[in-house]
């Protein structure tokens, strides 16, 4: 199976280098101009499934595909949730916390919301159980950075703080083998 894993496209400025998580936010204007210039991009592809967060900013970028299947919406794809951190950039959560910033892995787990070790595992729940499943050949996903950086954590064999260190920008995306469970080069 060959996957193409889509981050959606850019959001309102309000939410950049925020812990966005589950918050339902829309795409920005310049958003819905790169989700069209991504649907033009991919529009060759010839996806036989789609698979997608069911959170707005993922279900906007989608849109723009203007495809004939009809998506399956999925809280799986869903970004880690942040709980009371939600929406709060570093600054912010820095100001209201007793606790500072030691290293990634002390940070993550002291943020409020699902736990790191439950987000990882509805992630590789999805992509080794769910999605193999499908008898889907070339597949759609839509999905949040996060998302995509655990799925690299989990193939790449890399730690978590190098996954997420990793850039992956708005409507940018990436090519997955099942077969091989590997990321194709994209150039």
């Amino acid at each position: 199976m060959l996957v193409t894993l889509v981050r959606h496209a850019e959001v309102d400025e309000a939410y950049h280098k925020c812990y966005n998580g589950h918050i339902d936010i829309g795409l920005s204007a310049k958003g819905k101009k790169e989700a069209e210039e991504l649907a033009l991009c991919l529009k060759d592809k010839a996806f036989n499934g789609i698979f997608c967060s069911d959170l707005k900013r993922c279900k906007e970028t989608l849109e723009a595909f203007n495809l004939d299947l009809k998506p399956t919406y999925t809280s799986m794809l869903r970004e880690k949730s942040w709980g009371r951190h939600e929406g709060k950039n570093f600054k912010e959560i820095i100001s209201m916390e007793d606790f500072k910033y030691e290293n990634f892995e002390q940070w993550i787990n002291a943020l409020d919301g699902e736990a790191y070790p439950s987000y990882v595992k509805r992630i590789e729940d999805f992509f080794k159980g769910f999605l193999p499943a499908s008898t889907c050949q070339n597949v759609l996903v839509m999905t949040h950075a996060g998302v995509i950086r655990v799925l690299m954590h989990l193939l790449q064999d890399i730690s978590l703080e190098e996954a997420f260190s990793k850039p992956f920008g708005y409507a940018q995306y990436i090519c997955l083998d099942t077969d091989t469970w590997e990321f194709q080069d994209l150039t």
